[in-house]
């Protein structure tokens, strides 16, 4: 294990002059307006996502929430694989190779190397080695006091990416909003440098009458950790479940799922497992066609969906139609719903 060793750094920076500099698109740590607000890609850089549906874009925190043993850390650890080179894609979705991950193991290391073992075990250990470094048990400072700790582990490191596992161990007292908003701003700084930040976490408790939790109320700590990440992604299930149900609850661009996946323990590999799948929904609909509101009982498993259920099916429909696999049909009389069929039928 590579030794890491963290040392405050004192930066004393020249004079800061605010006069034009027309040659250079920054001045210190500023950048002109025109670069900032109008060099913007349509679609964010995903570190993990394809197309419109990224999971884990660039420059943002990813927030896998979970209760405890349902297989955030088996996921992440994937993801981690793949971050390095060693496959291509975690639940279907591509991951963008780095340079070398950080892994701090902080909550229950020995579990987090029983884990993850299962998963690395077979691969070349000189890669590993070169790509993957851990720091085991809890962080030199707490996170949210020494806000530079994290961005200068990351640097001591070499690592572009860093793997947190999990905030309760990096920061202590998280429902606390000072906490939070200190953890935010190490976070922020990571980011600044370039650094793509994971962060594994936990749930408040179980949703109303012991369902599922589904909004970001549910997840643990100052609405400052989950207003200061770019994507949140909750895994439900009971400890030790083979078959887990995942929420994407907040997005950098489409939502993806709602999904089930399946864990293989001993494989140590995660699969999609359930899907509603609108195309085939579409195509076994027949003449009736697919309504946006019985896809929305699809996706999200409701009798009665919700508006915001509902809308969210449209738009994924409406993404079909752009992709050219569905056509939309029109309603033929006022307050009806526009009904969607497979292309290949030539509707339009």
């Amino acid at each position: 294990m590579t030794d890491v060793t963290v040392a405050r750094r004192v930066e004393h920076p020249p004079p800061l002059s605010l006069a034009p500099e027309p040659e250079t698109e920054t001045v210190g740590p500023f950048k002109q307006g025109g670069a900032f607000f109008q060099d913007v890609p349509a679609i964010p850089p995903a570190v993990w996502g394809s197309g419109t549906e990224v999971l884990w874009a660039e420059g943002e925190a990813l927030i896998l929430a979970a209760p405890q043993g349902v297989g955030k850390t088996t996921l992440a650890h994937q993801i981690i694989r793949a971050r390095i080179g060693l496959q291509d894609a975690v639940l279907g979705y591509p991951v963008a190779s780095g340079k070398r991950v950080l892994l701090l193991a902080m909550d229950r290391p020995s579990q987090t190397r029983r884990a993850g073992h299962r998963i690395f075990a077979h691969d070349d250990p000189a890669v590993l080695n070169d790509r993957l470094v851990v720091w085991e048990g809890p962080p030199p400072f707490d996170l949210a006091q020494r806000t530079d700790i994290l961005a200068a582990m990351c640097g001591r490191a070499g690592a572009d990416t860093v793997v947190i596992d999990s905030l309760k161990d990096a920061a202590v007292g998280l429902s606390d909003d000072q906490v939070g908003a200190g953890y935010n701003r190490a976070r922020q700084k990571a980011l600044a440098e370039g650094v793509q930040v994971l962060e594994l976490h936990h749930l408040v408790k179980r949703g109303p009458n012991g369902a599922a939790p589904n909004t970001m109320a549910d997840i643990y700590g100052s609405v400052w950790i989950t207003s200061g990440a770019g994507s949140i992604a909750l895994l439900w299930g009971e400890a030790g479940d083979p078959v887990v149900s995942f929420r994407h609850l907040k997005q950098p661009m489409d939502e993806v799922g709602p999904l089930h996946l399946t864990h293989d323990h001993p494989a140590g590999v995660t699969s999609v497992t359930q899907s509603a799948d609108l195309l085939e929904m579409a195509r076994v609909a027949g003449a009736e066609g697919l309504t946006a509101l019985a896809a929305a009982g699809a996706l999200f498993e409701a009798k009665t969906p919700t508006r915001a259920q509902k809308e969210k099916a449209r738009r994924k429909l409406e993404r079909h139609v752009t992709l050219g696999e569905l056509n939309r049909v029109e309603p033929a009389y006022a307050g009806g719903s526009a009904a969607y069929y497979p292309a290949s039928k030539g509707l339009t």
